[in-house]
């Protein structure tokens, strides 16, 4: 009865072991399972936050080509590519919001808030940015002082110079004051012509009005020239009249150039990707940053070895 005893006991006992052992296994089995399945769902966090830094320096890269841009119609492709990229941006961001809220920490929940703040702030900038940046008033202005404009006093040039030579040839008595008021007016449309570039890359509204008024200075001065010349040698001057003509379609030319420069969307939109947008991505940036670095740190917690009870 003893040995049997013993050896029902012992049955007993390899069943209890063998019992615990399936259990552990499949306390293993199933943390393991579950320790992969939080990796799986980690990786894709993981990924979307990639994504989503991706996508945001490709519209800002678009941004800055839109900006930097030399034609109407680079800027717009350049500025659609941005938006584009942007409504990626808020698509990859909202399927990250979306897995935070099945299973991310709230500490990651209020870092994509972060994120989604700033990047409210970045799509408003890029609403006035983008616009700007697509009318190019400076470059068109710029365009027109050295292409019509030029084009004009040249023409106005050559006229007064033929005049000039006729007077240094001429025994008349006029002739001396025909050429100082040739050359008055010669010398003073070229210094028009010189403040306007300077207009056209001005911040200041303030500067613009002192260039302005220094550029309304030296018209009053050529037209009273011209008009002096006209008193002198009357209508039989083919070469005053082409002068005249000339002066004003450069007139003509000067106040488009002045409209386009007032509107500043060239100068402005740099301003603005320099400064306002610079700081808005940046902020973008750092929360995406700090979150992916919360997501990560779930896997160091899961490596750590249990401590002991």
């Amino acid at each position: 009865m003893i040995k049997s005893s013993l050896r029902d006991l012992s049955w007993t006992a390899a069943g209890t072991v063998l019992v615990i052992v399936i259990v552990l296994l499949a306390l293993h089995s199933h943390r393991d399972e579950d320790t992969a399945t939080r990796a799986a769902f980690r990786a894709k966090r993981l990924e979307l936050v990639g994504r989503i830094h991706a996508a945001l320096s490709l519209s800002s890269e678009a941004e800055k080509s839109a900006v930097m841009a030399t034609t109407d119609q680079e800027s717009r492709t350049f500025a659609e590519q941005a938006r584009s990229a942007s409504a990626v941006v808020e698509e990859r961001r909202d399927e990250l919001g979306k897995l935070l809220e099945m299973g991310g920490t709230r500490e990651e929940r209020d870092l994509l808030s972060q994120f989604s703040q700033a990047l409210t702030q970045v799509q408003q900038i890029d609403r006035e940015l983008l616009d700007l940046a697509s009318k190019n008033t400076n470059l068109k202005a710029y365009a027109l002082v050295f292409g019509p404009v030029a084009d004009a006093l040249a023409s106005m040039d050559g006229a007064l110079s033929r005049i000039l030579r006729e007077s240094t040839n001429s025994t008349a008595p006029e002739a001396r004051q025909v050429m100082l008021l040739a050359s008055g007016a010669q010398s003073g449309a070229w210094r028009i012509q010189a403040l306007l570039p300077p207009h056209i890359f001005e911040e200041s509204d303030q500067k613009m009005d002192e260039l302005e008024a220094r550029m309304s200075n030296e018209d009053e001065k050529v037209r009273s020239a011209l008009k002096e010349l006209g008193a002198l040698l009357g209508s039989r001057s083919s070469d005053l009249e082409t002068a005249m003509s000339s002066y004003a379609r450069f007139t003509e030319f000067k106040k488009q150039i002045l409209d386009l420069s007032r509107q500043n969307t060239n100068v402005r939109s740099l301003i603005i990707s320099l400064n306002q947008k610079r700081k808005a991505i940046q902020m973008c940036r750092d929360a995406l940053d700090t979150l992916e670095q919360a997501i990560q740190a779930e896997s160091r917690a899961d490596r750590a070895p249990m401590s002991p009870r």
